[in-house]
């Protein structure tokens, strides 16, 4: 079976993963990268031995390329998506899907027409922690889900990141920041969402930068730094998130909780791949940690993309889709939507929840 020829568009920091794990995946081969600064795309071709260095519009017009993984910054997203598509290339996003909603109807209606494929990070939820989860779900193990809880608690940053401003400009935030993590986890265990509330608010209209190398500089805020929201899910289930860069302080609050009729489940954080899964159920005096189900326990960003490259090769819709992308990007504005109009926010659009992986899965061309 013909291996699936990626390439990379944006070198930053966070290719470096992509590009490590790409090896562990024999059914894809990624060959190409490019970027901007094209100095810097020929320093990760030669740290991770790729074959090509390219400019972006090379890349664009390399006939072998079947797929390209989109790591541009969130306000390029769609304007490089869209270009892939134009050049009859499936294409792989880091999440945001896009900014705006608008764009990213614009993207899935350019893939639908072409007749190609659109994914999306985050793909953690593919990990061995919530796959573990889903499975303990799906076996009856809490009974039937109830309700769920989320939490993405932080002081912001400005504490850490060395260019913070763009996480308080518009399109910045705790929610759309982080939210993919979360909301992605959160559909993968209980399906789409049908309507939401939200509050929202700029706790401090102006914050310093303490790291370096901009310590001392002053931030206008634009956007809302805590946000706490209402799900209704499809399936009748309900429930909580709140994201905030506002809170000082550690927090003890788990990152996810999903309750059940027969038992609550914690869920481990949606950044991360592993564990550890909790259960306890009715009547039980404790939490007991659950040995994990599933594989791909490490960092393994990438594993999107290679199901993505198994849906290529075989038919098979895939899990990190983008229909669940841009209902993700949907859900996020409509807290702030809701926020600011003071009713709930109807979601237009839907998705599959994700086929959950078998147990001990490994991905190759000749399985799914």
């Amino acid at each position: 079976m013909k291996k699936i020829n990626v390439g990379i568009i944006g070198c930053g920091n966070i290719s470096s993963i992509y590009l490590k794990n790409a090896s562990m995946f024999e059914h894809m081969k990624l060959s190409a990268c490019a970027d901007l600064d094209i100095e810097r795309a020929k320093l990760q071709a030669e740290k991770f031995g790729i074959q090509k260095a390219f400019s972006v519009q090379e890349l664009l017009a390399d006939p072998e390329i079947d797929l390209i993984i989109n790591l541009t910054i969130p306000r390029a997203h769609a304007n490089v998506c869209l270009q892939a598509l134009e050049s009859g290339k499936h294409v792989y996003v880091e999440k945001p899907l896009a900014v705006s909603r608008e764009d990213g109807a614009q993207i899935l209606a350019m893939a639908k027409e072409k007749g190609l494929l659109v994914g999306g990070a985050p793909d953690t939820f593919l990990g061995a922690g919530i796959q573990t989860a889903i499975h303990l779900i799906e076996k009856g193990e809490i009974g039937t889900p109830i309700g769920a809880s989320a939490f993405m608690i932080g002081r912001g940053h400005e504490h850490w990141h060395p260019d913070p401003a763009f996480y308080y400009d518009e399109g910045g935030g705790p929610m759309y920041d982080m939210g993919p993590y979360y909301l992605t986890a959160l559909i993968a265990l209980l399906g789409p969402i049908t309507r939401l509330s939200g509050s929202a608010r700029i706790s401090y209209p102006e914050r310093t930068i303490v790291s370096e190398p901009k310590a001392g500089t002053k931030l206008t805020v634009a956007t809302p730094t805590h946000i706490s929201g209402t799900i209704d899910f499809t399936s009748g289930a309900i429930g909580t998130i709140v994201t905030s860069f506002d809170a000082f302080g550690g927090s003890s609050l788990p990152p996810i909780e999903v309750y059940g009729s027969e038992g609550t489940l914690l869920v481990p954080d949606p950044n991360t791949f592993g564990g550890p899964v909790k259960i306890r159920k009715r009547d039980e005096k404790e939490f007991t940690e659950v040995p994990l189900t599933h594989g791909y326990e490490n960092n393994s960003r990438g594993l999107g993309v290679a199901d993505m490259a198994s849906a290529i090769q075989q038919g098979f819709p895939h899990r990190a889709s983008g229909q669940l992308t841009y209902h993700v990007l949907e859900a996020m504005h409509g807290f702030h939507d809701a926020s600011d109009t003071a009713t709930y926010y109807n979601m237009e659009s839907t998705c599959e929840k994700p086929d959950p992986l078998p147990i001990n899965f490994q991905f190759s061309p000749l399985k799914r």
